[in-house]
């Protein structure tokens, strides 16, 4: 730490408390004690029950988690391909061309995600491209909000990169695509594991936008959890909240992990 003194070291842990607990972790301790509660007409809940887990781990609820699930892994793959590939193809353009690109994939991210919603549900609603009513418009419109943040990690990883490594493979007669290949995909594999569990956790809260677009056989678990509390049902709700953050949380350790793994390599 940069506090050097143990007065000063319990002075900086003091104010990370005093920030972290009422602004992070209360609303989070908040959803866990309304999960486990029937009602709440005090400073504090009651009538605790883990009923509201049964039902938030089968039936329509499991279908929801399995939905997240498949659409937040396959918009971050695809995510991860497109902004991985134009980060590595903005590297070989001059300063102008790299602003505009960054610029071009900041965009999504600088309006509304209902705005991105409405653009592709208005894009792909007649043919040729009639996507709307399926899970891959879903999927799209998803892909297209965390794009961006792939983008900009894998571009802010390749601009850290030594470039040494890529001129010795060079200079001893490697192609061009054996570089990519095995030196510098490689040297960003952190970045990349990086960037695809930041993808993962957007895609998994997404909500304004796959409001706009699920069809009735792809629904989410952030709009089931929409739909339970608008109807009332605060504590269900509040269990399938839980269950988001619990599995998206293990999928980011796991991915945490990889990525270790690969910063020791």
């Amino acid at each position: 730490m940069l506090v050097h003194s143990r007065t000063g070291k319990w002075a900086a842990w003091a104010l990370f408390l005093v920030l972290f607990l009422p602004l992070f972790a209360l609303p989070l301790l908040v959803v866990v004690a309304a999960s486990f509660s029937t009602n709440w007409s005090g400073a504090f809940p009651s009538g605790p029950t883990a009923e509201h887990y049964g039902s938030a781990l089968r039936c329509e609820s499991l279908r929801a988690l399995t939905t997240s699930l498949v659409t937040a892994v396959t918009a971050s793959l695809l995510a991860l391909v497109l902004g991985s590939w134009a980060a590595l193809a903005a590297s070989a353009l001059g300063r102008r061309g790299r602003r505009v690109l960054d610029a071009l994939f900041m965009l999504p991210v600088a309006v509304p995600s209902v705005v991105v919603g409405l653009a592709v549900l208005v894009a792909f609603s007649q043919p040729p491209m009639l996507l709307n009513g399926t899970r891959w418009i879903v999927i799209l419109a998803h892909t297209v909000l965390v794009t961006a943040f792939a983008h900009q990690s894998v571009a802010a990883a390749i601009g850290r990169l030594d470039p040494v490594y890529e001129q010795a493979a060079a200079s001893l007669g490697a192609r061009p695509s054996y570089v990519l290949w095995r030196v510098r995909l490689p040297l960003l594999l952190p970045s990349l594991n990086a960037a695809a569990g930041l993808c993962f956790a957007l895609s998994m809260g997404e909500l304004s936008a796959t409001m706009m677009l699920y069809p009735p056989d792809w629904m989410p678990l952030p709009v089931l959890v929409f739909t339970a509390t608008d109807r009332g049902s605060l504590f269900a709700g509040s269990a399938v909240a839980v269950v988001l953050m619990a599995t998206t949380l293990l999928v980011l350790l796991v991915l945490s992990r990889i990525r270790t793994k690969a910063s020791f390599r």
